[in-house]
């Protein structure tokens, strides 16, 4: 033992506090470990069940399912799905990029509180919500701007075709979930916002540089991996919302790009919420089948997004 080491006796205050500390620690490792492990088996036992109850209706012959060959009964939903999420997060992205970045860099005080809890709130409203407002609000509002666009632009694909006469299309329905994923985006983006070092701001500032070319040269890309992990948690939430397509959309199983005609595809997530109540044996498994091709769309999705994020790892602490 060296002069300079101390050694507190047992009992003494200081080997009491360092006992408590490791315990602490112990614990709190312990605990962390448990619920990482926890999380994969939960997200092991909704693969194993959604494999298992699947397999009867992928290895079934097409004429002994209710609904049909599996691969085709499925194929328009999963383009529904997709094309719906995507024109959602279309309207979603720039609109929360916008504001967040009108919340931390623009707005004074007060009004960055307020603004910042009204969007909080938002996420707090239930999709049946979200669904009646679609219904009985907005399909309404947004049929005269439906007929103008096929009127003065019905030679875009998108564009042609029939109006739906109640407004209750592919469009509204994204508009809908626009609105939806909208306060978890923002919300990400904020945060991450208000995390650019101050000096990389000051720097910009100081070379000449505006507010704007500021945030677009320090700002946009210290934030890059948070505006990816936002979109990418918003995209999710859009793929398996349910209640509110399901109440809004006018489905059918199709597959086209028009946005303006009661033809419209419908998603995964509302096809089952719609078809579940009346299946009965291999069309239950046919539509948890679906739902394993949501789960899989969905764990793409978000194995993309780490993969994007980890590629900038030099501007993120997340890896």
């Amino acid at each position: 033992m060296t002069a300079d080491t101390v050694t507190d006796p047992p009992g003494a205050p200081g080997a009491l506090r360092r006992t408590s500390r490791q315990i602490g620690d112990v614990v709190f490792k312990g605990f962390s470990t448990g619920s990482g492990i926890t999380i994969l088996v939960l997200l092991a036992a909704v693969a194993t069940f959604l494999v298992g109850m699947s397999i009867p209706a992928l290895t079934a012959d097409a004429a002994d399912l209710p609904f049909g060959d599996f691969w085709a009964y499925v194929a328009p939903y999963a383009f529904g799905t997709v094309w719906a999420a995507a024109l959602a997060m279309l309207f979603a992205v720039p609109l929360s990029v916008g504001i967040a970045l009108f919340l931390t860099h623009y707005a004074p005080k007060r009004v960055r509180q307020i603004f910042g809890y009204i969007i909080d709130l938002l996420a707090a409203v239930p999709s049946v919500v979200f669904g009646l407002w679609g219904i009985n609000v907005l399909a309404p509002l947004m049929r005269p701007l439906f007929v103008w666009l096929n009127q003065y632009l019905g030679w875009i694909p998108f564009f042609a075709g029939p109006v739906s006469g109640t407004g209750r299309t592919i469009l509204t329905a994204a508009v809908v979930l626009a609105v939806m994923v909208l306060p978890i985006i923002t919300a990400m983006c904020r945060e991450v916002f208000t995390q650019t070092p101050r000096l990389h701001e000051e720097a910009a500032l100081a070379l000449g540089a505006t507010r704007w070319e500021m945030i677009r040269q320090a700002v946009l890309p210290f934030g890059m991996p948070g505006i990816v992990s936002g979109c990418m948690l918003g995209l999710g939430r859009a793929l398996g919302e349910t209640m509110a397509v399901a109440m809004v959309l006018s489905p059918a199983a199709v597959i086209n790009v028009h946005l303006l005609t009661s033809s419209n595809p419908n998603t995964i997530a509302a096809n089952i919420a719609l078809a579940f109540p009346e299946a009965y044996q291999l069309g239950v498994n046919q539509l948890i089948a679906t739902g394993l091709v949501l789960f899989v769309i969905t764990l793409a999705v978000n194995m993309t997004a780490r993969w994007v994020v980890a590629r900038r790892k030099e501007f993120s602490g997340a890896n």
